[in-house]
């Protein structure tokens, strides 16, 4: 019965502990209100009170007792009092108020004095990198973009990061606020082992999307991270390199457009122009593009022939039926060829292209696939380059 007891007056005081921290309590009338930081700025010095929340303290049985009589004593004197009156007491029923803090001396000055931009009329992305080799970690810190274009400056701004070769999903962070000087203030961390590290490779990608959810690619930032964590924690500025002035690859680069429908099981594939491309004699140029699962082809199309030009313009549509479970087992491959006069003879291979999930491609051409997989009924265009059959 004496240990029944004991559970139930212990009982008694948790729940009176846990209403008294449940209460918010009232600031004296001589200091200042508090200001919340969305109401007011850190610049002007203000007063914020500053009070320890109570704390339970060891007490031995006996102790217990006593307490438990002196609260039924004060319960039933029923006087009201101010918990913030009582100033040294550590008590369970009592806050310990210790002064106020002055806001103004904390004030944080504004981004763009901190790190303003180089001179010049190039959109550049501003980011710091940092690796800790004892807990393996790639710490990466958006600041803020320079010098958007004016027709994007109504829009929202996002930003997607990504670890190539091996990242498949992409970190995302949305601008505070919208102008040619958007500000970010976003941290990222990459497990990555320190081996892996001179390898890899930081892809950083701008989107400008409109009020009715269309994108528009404003750049890209490849920065290599071989050589370049000797300045751990230093302010970087990179200019946004656009997709037209990237330069063309040996074989030629070609442009395409995937969207994937869920609902449809429908993957859509549009091949836009090529540019660059090495060709072999005066014949036409077309696009075989074949739907891989595993090592099986399921379906083959081909494009339209497009008369001998190093820069064709095809924009032809083609559509594959594909499962949203196969998405992690099927690739797309591309060949760019040239038919031969003599129709017995096998076309002449200009470059093939392989787009799809981890395990057949790397780099663009992954982040390509991610990106169409991520973004559902939304077509996602870019330029690769063409290799050479394997």
């Amino acid at each position: 019965m004496l240990y029944c007891l004991w559970r139930k007056k212990k009982k008694k005081s948790q729940s009176q502990y846990e209403e008294l921290l449940s209460t918010v309590p009232s600031v004296p009338a001589c200091s200042a209100p508090v200001i919340l930081v969305s109401q007011g700025s850190w610049a002007t010095p203000c007063e914020i009170p500053f009070t320890l929340p109570p704390r339970f303290t060891t007490q031995n049985q006996g102790d217990l007792k006593n307490e438990e009589k002196k609260e039924d004593e004060e319960i039933k004197m029923e006087a009201p009092r101010d918990i913030l009156a009582h100033r040294g007491s550590l008590s369970v029923s009592r806050w310990y108020p210790v002064g106020s803090v002055l806001a103004g001396l904390y004030s944080v000055p504004p981004l763009n004095e901190v790190v303003a931009p180089p001179p010049g009329m190039a959109t550049r992305l501003c980011f710091s990198v940092e690796y800790r080799h004892s807990s393996e970690q790639l710490m990466v810190s958006l600041l803020r973009l320079g010098n958007l274009p004016p027709r994007f400056h109504g829009n929202v701004t996002l930003v997607a990061l990504r670890l190539l070769p091996d990242d498949r999903r992409p970190r995302q962070a949305k601008a505070r606020g919208t102008g040619p000087d958007p500000e970010f203030n976003d941290c990222f961390v990459f497990q990555v082992s320190g081996v892996c590290v001179p390898q890899s490779t930081l892809s950083v990608c701008v989107l400008s999307v409109e009020q009715d959810g269309k994108r528009h690619a404003v750049g890209r930032v490849l920065f290599p991270l071989e050589g370049e964590l000797g300045h751990a924690g230093r302010v970087l500025w990179r200019d946004l390199e656009k997709e037209d002035d990237t330069q063309c690859s040996e074989l030629g680069d070609v442009q395409i457009s995937l969207s994937y429908s869920p609902t449809l099981q429908r993957l859509s594939v549009v091949v836009l122009k090529a540019r660059g491309l090495q060709l072999l004699t005066d014949a036409g140029v077309c696009v075989q593009v074949s739907l891989q699962i595993h090592t099986q082809v399921v379906k083959i199309k081909r494009s339209c022939e497009v008369k001998g030009e190093s820069d064709p313009y095809f924009s032809h549509r083609m559509t594959f039926k594909l499962r949203s479970q196969h998405l992690d087992e099927a690739c797309l491959r591309f060949e760019l060829q040239q038919p031969n006069d003599v129709r017995s003879e096998p076309p002449a291979l200009l470059g093939v292209l392989v787009l799809g999930p981890f395990m057949y491609a790397r780099g663009p051409q992954l982040q390509h696939w991610m990106d169409m997989v991520n973004t559902p009924q939304e077509p996602v265009k870019l330029w690769h380059g063409l290799c050479r059959a394997t």
